[in-house]
């Protein structure tokens, strides 16, 4: 039997429900060679984010030979939160941020295979802040490298809702 669906947490606002996980969305470090998002029509288009805290990159490695399925997927909710923070600052305001495309690149051994499971947690979070706002489109590919060295990175397109 498959496992639930996730559901939006309890909150009026994105905001609260961001909250209410204990989280908040970061402040993301500005780069002379890339933009963390840009608009062209409706969409908005996210650079890819990696598993960044405070600054401190929160893991390297290859999932499945350096890291373990748990800790990938934990990256990859960091990721996602950092993507949310690059849209709700394209759009304005978290609660109004529509996730069309999410794309997941995990660094993995070419017999992971698992890759969706380390997207799911990533797109457990969005659904669980935004809720319908949150489901979207979604491809998870196993790479050989990342930038750093980081065992996942995220890119998204959204819209304003």
């Amino acid at each position: 039997m498959s496992p639930p669906l996730p559901r939006t947490v309890k909150g009026g606002s994105a905001s609260d429900r961001l909250r209410t996980l204990g989280l908040k969305l970061p402040v993301l470090a500005s780069n002379a060679y890339f933009v963390h998002h840009r608009a062209v029509g409706s969409s908005i288009h996210i650079s890819g984010q990696l598993p960044f805290k405070d600054g401190e990159l929160l893991g390297q490695g290859v999932v499945g030979r350096d890291v373990e399925l748990e800790t990938a997927q934990e990256l990859a909710r960091h990721a996602a939160l950092n993507c949310l923070a690059a849209a709700a600052r394209a759009v304005g305001d978290l609660d109004r941020v529509r996730i069309v495309q999410m794309l997941v690149f995990v660094a993995s051994t070419p017999d992971f295979g698992l890759q969706s499971r380390v997207a799911d947690a990533a797109s457990d979070l969005l659904i669980e802040v935004l809720g319908e706002n949150g489901r979207h489109a979604r491809t998870a590919i196993g790479v050989a490298g990342l930038p750093l060295n980081t065992p996942v990175e995220i890119q998204m397109v959204c819209t304003s809702a």
